[in-house]
């Protein structure tokens, strides 16, 4: 058993709804199924790619592209979700007799924490880089209570 497996038989059997620990966490554990549910639909092999953390609030996605150029290339953001894919097309006739780079579709999904923002992506040198940053609101930064 896979742990991708473990975690949907485990998001399967945990009743948000009379834990105690689950307190305002719907959309949680939302993300954690949609999260399990696009993982098993996805190319999880192609392209390679790294997270770089570089600090607590900033993260570098980098994913190896070679031989793409920008216009193959999609990246969305949506319902905390980024997605980078490919649509390219191959040409037959340009008389490769090997073919070792890698040039087909792919779809590699994200899912960033509500507090993640995508700040710039850019291709250069056949390496995809994401810019990504969390954004803490005041009222999620650690205060005191003043106590009456």
């Amino acid at each position: 058993m896979n742990s991708l497996s473990t975690l949907r038989s485990a998001l399967q059997a945990f009743d948000t709804n009379t834990s105690p620990f689950a307190v305002g966490f719907d959309k949680t554990f939302d993300r954690l199924w949609d999260y399990a549910e696009h993982q098993s639909y996805t190319n999880v092999g192609f392209p390679h790619y790294n997270i770089v953390q570089h600090d607590d609030y900033k993260y570098t996605i980098e994913m190896a592209l070679a031989g793409y150029s920008k216009s193959d290339i999609d990246v969305e953001l949506a319902d905390g979700v980024l997605t980078i894919k490919s649509m390219k097309t191959v040409e037959e006739s340009d008389n490769k007799v090997y073919r070792g780079i890698a040039s087909r579709n792919f779809t590699r999904k994200f899912t960033l924490a509500d507090d993640i923002i995508v700040k710039d992506g850019a291709l250069k040198d056949g390496m995809l880089s994401i810019e990504l940053e969390r954004v803490v609101p005041e009222e999620k930064k650690p205060r005191l209570i003043k106590i009456k």
